[in-house]
Formats: C-alpha cells, sequence, structure tokens
C-alpha cells in the first residue's frame, strides 16, 4: 500500500471522525437545549483520561507482565535499542508477557511512559529476524503516537452511547408522551452515532496497523519479507495455543493493542486450512497471499480491529 495513501487516508479517516462527532453532538445540544449533555461529556472524558492513565497497570495485571532484564536477552535488548534509534525515538521500557500466544503490543500513559512488550509465545514461535520485524511495528505504533490517537477517538463513541442509553431510560420514566418521542429521537440518533463512529474507529484502527507495518518495512532491512513470516507463522500459531491451551480464551480485553488480533488469528487460521502449513517460510506466506478474498470476508473485516492476513501480507509483499 502506498505510504502516501495510507497516511492520507488515516487522516481522512481521523478527519471524518471528528467531523461526524461534532455535527452530531451540535445537532443534538440545539434539539434538547442541553439536556444535561454537558455533565454527560465531562464525565465521558474523565472516565476515558482515568482509563488511558491507568491502561498500563491493568494491561500488566491481566496480561502477566514484567520488565524484561537486560541480562535476560542482552540480544534482543541490543536490537531493540538500535530500532528505537531507527525510529527515532527515545527507547520504550521492554516488556514480557507469560502469553503462550505470540503476539506483541505497544502502550503506555503519561504516569508510565512507553511500553512493548512481547510474550514468550513470540520468542519460541518466531525467529530472530522475524522478531525483529515486530518490534518494529510496535516501535512504529509508538512513533505515530497511536496509544495517544486511539484513546482520543475512543472518546467519541462512547459519548454518544452514554447519550443513547441515558435518553432512553428517561423517556421510560416520562409521563411526558411529547417529551418521550423526543427523547426516544434522541437516543436513536446518539445510537445511530455511536455505531457509525465505532465503524470508522474500527476502519482507522485497520490503517494504523498498516502503517506500522510500513514503519517496520521501512527500517528493517528485508523488513516486508521478515514481518510478513512473522504475521503467516503468528496467525497459526494463535489458532493452535487457543485451541489446545487452557485460559486462553477471553484474553482480548485490549486486542487494538495486538499485532493481530488473537479472535481474528483464530478465524484467519480456519479460513486458510488449506495453506502449505508445513513447508517452508516463503511458501507459507505466498500460500496466504494467493488465497482469494471473499465477499464475507470483506464483510467481516468492517468489524475487525486489525486487517484481513490476506490483504495485510500483500500489501507488505507489494
Amino acid at each position: 500500500m502506498n505510504l502516501v495513501k495510507l497516511r492520507l487516508s488515516m487522516l481522512g479517516t481521523l478527519a471524518l471522525i471528528i467531523g461526524v462527532s461534532t455535527l452530531g453532538l451540535a445537532t443534538l445540544l440545539a434539539y434538547t437545549g442541553g439536556l444535561n449533555i454537558y455533565s454527560l461529556v465531562t464525565m465521558v472524558i474523565i472516565f476515558n483520561a482515568a482509563q488511558w492513565l491507568l491502561a498500563p497497570y491493568l494491561v500488566n495485571a491481566i496480561y502477566k507482565v514484567r520488565r524484561l532484564d537486560p541480562q535476560e536477552n542482552p540480544g534482543l535488548h541490543m536490537t531493540f535499542d538500535d530500532l528505537s534509534a531507527r525510529s527515532g525515538v527515545k527507547t520504550p521500557k521492554l516488556m514480557i508477557s507469560d502469553m503462550l500466544i505470540p503476539n506483541a503490543f505497544a502502550y503506555g500513559s503519561p504516569l508510565t511512559g512507553n511500553h512493548v512488550a512481547i510474550t514468550k509465545g513470540l520468542l519460541t514461535s518466531l525467529e530472530g529476524e522475524e522478531v525483529e520485524a515486530v518490534l518494529a511495528h510496535e516501535l512504529g505504533h509508538i512513533k505515530h503516537r497511536d496509544v495517544q490517537v486511539t484513546m482520543l477517538i475512543s472518546v467519541l463513541p462512547s459519548l454518544f452511547y452514554i447519550i443513547a442509553r441515558s435518553t432512553m431510560f428517561a423517556r421510560f420514566g416520562s409521563r411526558d408522551r411529547r417529551n418521550g418521542g423526543g427523547l426516544a429521537l434522541v437516543g436513536s440518533l446518539s445510537m445511530l452515532l455511536y455505531f457509525g463512529l465505532m465503524l470508522f474507529n474500527l476502519g482507522f484502527s485497520r490503517l494504523r496497523e498498516y502503517y506500522a507495518d510500513q514503519h517496520a518495512a521501512g527500517i528493517v532491512s528485508d523488513g516486508a519479507r521478515k514481518l510478513s513470516e512473522g504475521l503467516a507463522k503468528i496467525t497459526t500459531s494463535t489458532a493452535r495455543h487457543r485451541m489446545f491451551t487452557p485460559g486462553t480464551r477471553g484474553l482480548s480485553s485490549f486486542k487494538t493493542l495486538f499485532i493481530s488480533d488473537p479472535d481474528r488469528a483464530a478465524k484467519d487460521a480456519a479460513e486458510l486450512n488449506g495453506a502449505s502449513l508445513w513447508g517452508s517460510d516463503e511458501e507459507l506466506v505466498a500460500s496466504i497471499a494467493s488465497r482469494r478474498i471473499t465477499g464475507f470476508n470483506q464483510f467481516a473485516e468492517l468489524f475487525s480491529t486489525h486487517p484481513n492476513i490476506v490483504k495485510r501480507i500483500r500489501a507488505l509483499r507489494g
């Protein structure tokens, strides 16, 4: 995918999200004369800001993440420091999770600074050069400030969802039939805006994955091949771990953080059942890239935080 077009698509999607939100909120304010929307806006902003600030502590607890000691894996730390310098960012804290599912994620807040975490499953499932490309992808998220931008735009659908819930409950408690009808209209419009903004946000999330992929391909020697092979192995290995390892289901609380959505990876692997899983790395990637993308695949992708694996690998190979 052309990097300039990708950047313009991201900016266009972000502008659309903010524009639709502003127009929708202005319409609701004009129609209701306030309806305590200001207090709702304040509440939602405070809640999301608190969630952002405390998210690293939750992530560490949920995914059993700890700081990776430099003496534990000095080679990986040297690679990470070098990639950070190439990315033009201050080296984040390198973390490791006990999860057996191969994955990696970037996260952080003003309270904790930036973190990049890898799982034990990633180190056992991927070769060193593929781990390097995955780390470069996560540093791409840090460089592009994806954590902050995602937090910002996630406030908008949350706001309209709260307004919809509040007005719908208020409608049932209202004895004024005309007022109840107005509340129903506000609630319906808010729910429609919530659903539309969620789709836009998911689309933006998919674009930022492509953008981070391109960053990795640009700063790592032969990065497109290495990341393609890493993504292919993550997809196929995730499905096996989720199927045979107890306690790996329900680990998707922060799945937008991951380089590959664990839920989507299992579905992708099932759809790629005919792929050459036992050939060489190059044959595995070529087999996935040659798969036909059906109309159902296109539709399902609309509700995913990550791009379809076939499209993603084709973009890297292209």
